[in-house]
Order: structure tokens, then C-alpha cells, then sequence
């Protein structure tokens, strides 16, 4: 369905008033759900850690932090946690999300998965879902903590249609770019095409970056060139300053980038496609995390590059 119809829709769907649960407030996760307050949504926090969703909430009249995950169950849950494994614990835990629709007599809710995940097994979840009436549309995002600040994340979302129209407005509160790519397991392929992009990108630049300051160049100068042609990208303007710096605390996880780029090769294999270039990209991020450098920024894989 063309996104236009999706969002008329959406206008006409009921979700459960205002009210949504969110599941995951870490260094995406926090600012998504601001957002979710800022448009007006009352939010239901829980995390693991639950000093980070009291933060989320300090001076919002509409948040409210939960002590189980089954205190957030409403009629669209949004979940933004590492990996499926911990998505499926807060769903399935005694304490989980499926217990707190069963209390709360919520029919049919939908369990909105932002997190970046396996495009195989998150299909295969949601039908085993599907016969407990419990709806899935995975909606991994693309942008940064950057981009879900400023809630322009681009958004690749899987699911059927009237999935997406019920959880539109969600999901147009956190991100600038919304697509339905398709069934579920859609987003999260689509996901894993933008990680191939990535990984692959971060390893040239950072080839490229050591030949310019091993050969005696101004950096700087080189990357503001390369920015101006064809080489420019996203992935280049938005780490420049790392490589000028030399700062890569924080950011997005190179053991993240490693499971992304993991899931990349054995759709490659599913698929017959060669992932040759996924591979050794894979490869230097296993580096990374095996010389204990899992939770830099993954632009840091230049360190194993000189």
C-alpha cells in the first residue's frame, strides 16, 4: 500500500486513546520515546536498567515508568532493545509483555520491533505470534543517535497493511522517512541491506584514511574533498570528525555493526548472493571485538587497518 493511503488509514484507526508502552530507553531508545512525548503520546517506559527510563520521564506529565515489562503492555507496544533474544525474553518472561496483554485484556496488540534483527527469524516469530494474537511489524531505523534526537530517523518498516496504519502515527513521531517495505521481515531486510552499505563504507573510508595521513597528507583537507565528490556520503560527513579527532567513545557499537553484518552474510548464503566484501568487512569487525574494542564507535575499525 502507497504511504499515502497508509497514513489516510492511520487517521481513521482507533489505537488504545494516546496511550503506548516502550520497551528500551538506551542511547536510541531514550530520545525515540521523547519524541513520543513531544507529539503528545502518554508513554509507558520500562528498561532493564530503571534509572535510564526514570530519566526519560523526569518532568513529563505523560510518562510513566514501569517496574515489569508487563506494566507497558498496551494495545502498541515499541520495542528497542539489541537483538531478538532480548525481545523475545520481555514478550515471554513471567513478567513480559504477553502476560500483561493476558491481565490487561488487550485483544490483537501489535508489538512494533525497531530493534535491528535477523529478517529470517523475526518472520518466523511473527507467526508463531500470530496464532496467540499478538500482531508484529518490524520497524528497524537508520540515522544514528543523531537522527533520533532530532526525530528524522529513517524508518523500513515490514508488516501488513493495517498494521502499519495502526502504529503510522508512532512511527512518524520518531522518524522524518517512513516506508512499508513489505511483509514482516521486509524492514529488517531492508535493514540489513543499509548495514552491508555501512560496514562495507566505514572499511573504505578507513583504508582511506590511513593511506592519506600515512602518505603525509592534511587530513582534513582530504576529507572535505572527498565529502565535495563522488565519494561523499552520509557515512562520511557524519564521522569525519571521529577520524580528525581521533575520538571514538560512544556512537554505534562496533559489536553491533559485527551482528548486523553477521545477518547480512547469511541472508547472502539464503539468497545465493555473494557477500564477498561483507565478509571481510565482517572479519575486521570481529578484530575489533576480539582486541576489546566491542563498544567503540564503528568507525574505529581503523585501528585494525593501521
Amino acid at each position: 500500500m502507497p504511504r499515502t493511503a497508509i497514513a489516510a488509514t492511520a487517521r481513521r484507526s482507533e489505537m488504545d486513546g494516546t496511550s503506548i508502552g516502550f520497551v528500551g530507553t538506551g542511547p536510541m531508545g531514550a530520545p525515540m520515546a521523547r519524541n513520543l512525548l513531544a507529539a503528545g503520546f502518554d508513554v509507558a517506559l520500562w528498561n532493564r536498567t530503571p534509572e535510564k527510563a526514570e530519566a526519560v520521564a523526569e518532568g513529563e506529565s505523560r510518562a510513566t515508568v514501569a517496574a515489569t515489562p508487563a506494566e507497558v503492555a498496551r494495545s502498541v507496544v515499541v520495542v528497542m532493545l539489541p537483538d531478538l533474544p532480548q525481545v523475545r525474553d520481555v514478550v515471554d518472561r513471567p513478567d513480559g509483555l504477553r502476560a500483561g496483554w493476558r491481565a490487561a485484556g488487550v485483544a490483537d496488540p501489535v508489538l512494533v520491533v525497531m530493534s535491528t534483527v535477523s529478517p529470517v527469524e523475526v518472520a518466523a516469530w511473527a507467526r508463531e505470534l500470530a496464532a496467540d494474537g499478538i500482531r508484529l511489524v518490524d520497524a528497524p531505523v537508520s540515522g544514528g543517535v543523531e537522527g533520533a534526537v532530532a526525530g528524522s530517523l529513517s524508518i523500513m518498516a515490514g508488516g501488513a497493511d493495517h498494521d502499519l496504519a495502526a502504529v503510522l502515527p508512532v512511527l512518524e513521531a520518531m522518524g522524518s522517512t517512513v516506508r512499508h517495505l513489505g511483509a514482516v521481515g521486509a524492514g529488517s531486510l531492508t535493514k540489513t541491506c543499509n548495514q552491508i552499505v555501512v560496514g562495507g563504507t566505514l572499511n573504505a573510508l578507513a583504508e582511506a584514511v590511513a593511506i592519506a595521513q600515512s602518505g603525509g597528507l592534511d587530513l582534513a583537507t582530504v576529507l572535505e574533498v572527498l565529502c565535495a565528490g563522488l565519494a561523499g556520503s552520509q557515512v562520511l560527513t557524519d564521522k569525519s570528525r571521529r577520524y580528525l579527532s581521533g575520538d571514538y567513545a560512544d556512537g554505534a557499537a562496533c559489536r553491533t555493526q559485527l551482528k548486523d553484518l553477521e545477518f547480512g552474510l547469511a541472508v547472502g548464503r539464503r539468497l545465493g548472493v555473494d557477500t564477498a566484501l561483507t565478509a571481510v568487512a565482517r572479519d575486521r569487525y570481529q578484530r575489533m571485538v576480539d582486541r576489546g574494542d566491542a563498544e567503540l564507535d564503528h568507525s574505529a575499525v581503523i585501528r585494525v587497518v593501521v
